[in-house]
Order: structure tokens, then C-alpha cells, then sequence
């Protein structure tokens, strides 16, 4: 995986899940990423917030302040002892927030002035559900100035002690809002054409390679994600664009980035699993075109992970949920040991151990049993 060496394709990936109380990363989540850590393994920390103004939940760690530098590194070095790999996922939610969670109880900045539909709701810091507001649209002069802000962040991540940033793209946040044509109605240099759509992320992972090196950074996208109201007309056109644009980078660069990351539209608002032909074209079309290691994530089991590697459909897999309650998750996928069930009703609690460092490890079970 570039200038990594991985002895497994099984990812652990990025995942909200509201633990880094005041911003701040501690000791619950360099056990929970200790306890996800193999030999040659590779980790994606969840979300983690670029600026003030990037946040859409409670208690999501940062990595913009020296005191969150400091407070990642704890958990770097824990994922390091352990001897895999860890890259820190950078965030920014654009419209996907709340006033409550912006500085001075501002609107959330986007590319748009159009909030999300009341379909999708946001989770309050009280744990109720709220509706999205109406969100400012940026100014050319104020992009400039969140791609500052992707840039400095990058290199904060590799002051704690990153390997690397994997800039998020994807699901309907910041950047979607500007890739995703049903989202961003522009009428400047940053709307209309697919050309002009891309352009955001291109600035953001221009700056954010200048700084650290590209071989040091990753993407992730959606195109064909309608998470958070995030539809595209021309979602396999809109991958494809993307995919040409980071190609052409890498020959100009000379280095490639370290993996594309892309979610399989599998899960539908009710987060049901849903098979569907044309997007799974999508996915292996994308991948035939990128030159470069593709990473994929989406509901995938132990069986169908296999297949996608197997049929060379991707490179690596990433798991979520999964790995959630199965803190082992690759020891009993070599294994095909029994899984654990997630309880979903804890993912975004703020209990340190409940529902998050509390799963058992296999050797436990067998020990009990």
C-alpha cells in the first residue's frame, strides 16, 4: 500500500463514535484502537475535526490545537506498540451540523445556502434528534481558507505521530456538498460543471500533499451515496471524473497517494442491505480505472470481503460495524470463528467503556465457555 507493507486487507474503518470528551482524545480511545490493532494491520480513526467550525456531534476529537496534537499522539503510540499502521481521517461536516455546535451559534458553512432535508435528522448533544438548519454558503475568499485548514491539520496529524490522513470526501459532508450536483447550485469557479465541482477537493489534496507528501495521503468519496441528501445526477460520471483527476495528479507528482477509499452503496436511509447490479458496475468500474490501491467499505462480511479481493474488485476492505464488537474481528476472520452482535443503541454514547471497549476477544469467550 504504497510506502506501507500490510501482512492483512482487513481495514479498520473511520467511525464516529463520540468518546474524545471536549475534543480531546484519552485513554478510552487509545484502548479502543489498541484493541483493533494487529501485527501489519491498518487503522482509520474516526472523523476527526479540522477546525471550530467543522463539528456535527458532541464529543468528536480534533486535530487542530496543540493540546489534541499532544492528546493523539497517547493513542498513536498505542497503535504503534501494537505494530500496525494508523492514518487519521480528516473532517470537516459543512451544512451536516447544528448552530448549537458552531462557534458563537453561527450556521454551518457550505457550499450551498439549502439545508438538508428534515428526512435525515441530527443528533443533539442532549442525544435528541434535531432538524438541520440553513447553512451559509462559502465565500471564494473563505475555501481558501478551510483548504488552509485540511493543510494544517495534515500536518498536526504527523506532528502526533500519524502515518498519514485520509481526507474524507464522502457522505453527504463538506466536500460532497461541493462534488455532488443536486447539493451545489455555485454559479463561480466552484459550481456548475463537474470540472468546477472538483475542484475543492483537488485544492485540499493539493495542499495537503505539499505538505506532508503524497505517498503519506488518501481519499475517500461517495459518489453514489445519497447520505445526508448527498445525490448526484451522474454518480458513475462524478467517480470517474474524480478517479481522472487524482491519475493525473500522481503522474504529475510523481508518487502515488496512498489508496482511494470508496463506499459501496449498499445501505439505504433505513439501513437496510440492498443489491444493487448497477452500482456494483459502478464500484469495479472505478476500480478498473484507478492507478493506483483501492480500498472498499459498505456492509461487506468476512465471505463477501474475500470475493472482492479475490475477483480483484479491491485491494483492501474496510469494516465498520463489524469491528466494533469484535475487537479481534481478524483473528476470528482467519479463523471463521463466530461474531459478536453490535448493540447500536451505544455507538454514539460517550461511556468510555460501555458499548466501546467492552466487546469480548475470542480467547475470552473460549476461556469462559
Amino acid at each position: 500500500m504504497a510506502r506501507f507493507n500490510l501482512s492483512h486487507r482487513v481495514v479498520l474503518a473511520p467511525m464516529t463514535r463520540c468518546r474524545a470528551l471536549n475534543e480531546i482524545p484519552n485513554a478510552a480511545l487509545a484502548e479502543f484502537y489498541a484493541q483493533r490493532s494487529t501485527p501489519g494491520g491498518f487503522l482509520i480513526t474516526e472523523g476527526t475535526s479540522i477546525s471550530p467550525t467543522s463539528f456535527g456531534f458532541s464529543h468528536v476529537p480534533g486535530i487542530y490545537t496543540d493540546e489534541q496534537v499532544e492528546a493523539w499522539r497517547n493513542v498513536v503510540d498505542a497503535v504503534h506498540a501494537k505494530g500496525s499502521t494508523i492514518f487519521c481521517q480528516l473532517w470537516h461536516v459543512g451544512r451536516a451540523s447544528h448552530p448549537v455546535y458552531q462557534p458563537g451559534g453561527a450556521a454551518p458553512i457550505s457550499s450551498t445556502s439549502n439545508p438538508i432535508s428534515e428526512k435525515w435528522k441530527v443528533i443533539m448533544p442532549d442525544g435528541s434528534l434535531g432538524v438541520f438548519t440553513e447553512p451559509r454558503a462559502l465565500t471564494t475568499a473563505e475555501i481558501c481558507e478551510v483548504v488552509e485548514h485540511y493543510r494544517l491539520s495534515a500536518i498536526n496529524a504527523i506532528r502526533a505521530g500519524f502515518d498519514g490522513v485520509e481526507i474524507h470526501g464522502a457522505h453527504g459532508y463538506l466536500i460532497d456538498q461541493f462534488l455532488k450536483d443536486a447539493i451545489n447550485d455555485r454559479t463561480d469557479e466552484y459550481g456548475g460543471s463537474l470540472e468546477n465541482r472538483c475542484r475543492f477537493l483537488m485544492q485540499v489534496i493539493e495542499a495537503v500533499a505539499s505538505a506532508i507528501g503524497a505517498e503519506r495521503v488518501a481519499v475517500r468519496i461517495s459518489p453514489a451515496i445519497d447520505h445526508m441528501d448527498a445525490f448526484d445526477s451522474d454518480p458513475l460520471g462524478l467517480g470517474l471524473e474524480v478517479i481522472e483527476r487524482l491519475n493525473k495528479f500522481q503522474k504529475e507528482k510523481g508518487t502515488k497517494l496512498t489508496y482511494l477509499h470508496v463506499t459501496q452503496p449498499r445501505f439505504t436511509l433505513m439501513q437496510t442491505v440492498s443489491e444493487n447490479e448497477e452500482e456494483k458496475v459502478y464500484m469495479q468500474k472505478w476500480r478498473k480505472a484507478y492507478e493506483g490501491t483501492f480500498m472498499c467499505s459498505g456492509g461487506f462480511t468476512r465471505e463477501s470481503g474475500m470475493e472482492a479481493v479475490a475477483e480483484g474488485h479491491a485491494d483492501l476492505v474496510s469494516f465498520g460495524r463489524l469491528y466494533i464488537s469484535n475487537p479481534d474481528l481478524v483473528s476470528r476472520f482467519k479463523l471463521n470463528a463466530p461474531l459478536t452482535k453490535y448493540n447500536r443503541n451505544t455507538f454514539y454514547t460517550h461511556d468510555p467503556v460501555i458499548g466501546y471497549t467492552d466487546y469480548p476477544f475470542l480467547h475470552n469467550e473460549t476461556h469462559t465457555n
